[in-house]
């Protein structure tokens, strides 16, 4: 059941901490805040539906917010995984009056929203806001498009080894990873199957690479480069 809460000290700095938030000037912020809404999920909870009226934007505050489609005979696609910090569905401040995809919580989360028609509002008094939703679309726009190069041009091997190394320490020659999520999650973010994530995790074996759960550990960082 989900319910509305007050805005906490932590779930405030992890707002502010936000690209969207974090370049707006301090009067645009202060009206920002006023208007955020605070909403806690269970696990499983939909946060919205594919085609329904869009009312609001969302930043994720704790936890994860799965965002997918679902074609007519009922798969599910994974568009993207949001953690603290990442903001969903701005793109309806331009354009759009439905949601383009499904939203669930991956597990227990906290998340901020604000009403579209508020924000487009202010964005007509405020440049700060027009100009953070410039910026945000673009970079949603510039990540969109890496990954779709990736997806043609990476084994998913290769996939699972840049998202490994991207989480590894900067020095060191061996590490130990702990995934923030499920393993199906990883799968979904890094646009495979669950079996063909296993399949990567199997073949990154000879590279040092081990599965314990969630635990990862990587006895040889720079073999997993040459992947």
């Amino acid at each position: 059941m989900n319910k509305i809460l007050k805005l906490n000290t932590r779930d405030k700095n992890t707002l502010l901490k936000t690209p969207f938030m974090a370049s707006l000037g301090a009067t645009a912020l202060s009206r920002m805040l006023e208007i955020a809404t605070v909403m806690n999920y269970e696990a499983r909870d939909l946060l919205f539906r594919e085609g329904e009226g869009a009312e609001y934007f969302y930043c994720v505050l704790s936890g994860y917010v799965r965002l997918f489609r679902l074609n007519k005979d009922g798969r599910e696609a994974d568009i993207r995984i949001c953690g603290p910090g990442d903001t969903f569905a701005e793109c309806l401040l331009s354009m759009g009056d439905h949601y383009l995809y499904n939203s669930q919580a991956a597990e227990n989360v906290t998340v901020a929203r604000f009403e579209l028609a508020k924000v487009r509002a202010l964005a007509e008094q405020e440049k700060d806001v027009a100009k953070a939703v410039i910026q945000c679309l673009s970079s949603h726009l510039r990540n969109t498009m890496d990954c779709i190069a990736n997806d043609r041009l990476q084994t998913a091997p290769q996939r699972v080894a840049h998202y490994l190394l991207d989480n590894c320490p900067q020095d060191g020659s061996s590490a130990s990873i702990r995934l923030p999520f499920q393993k199906s999650l990883l799968a979904g973010k890094l646009g495979l199957a669950p079996e063909a994530l296993s399949r990567a995790f199997s073949s990154l074996r000879r590279a040092g690479v081990t599965v314990r759960g969630r635990i990862i550990q990587i006895a040889d960082i720079s073999a997993l480069k040459q992947i």
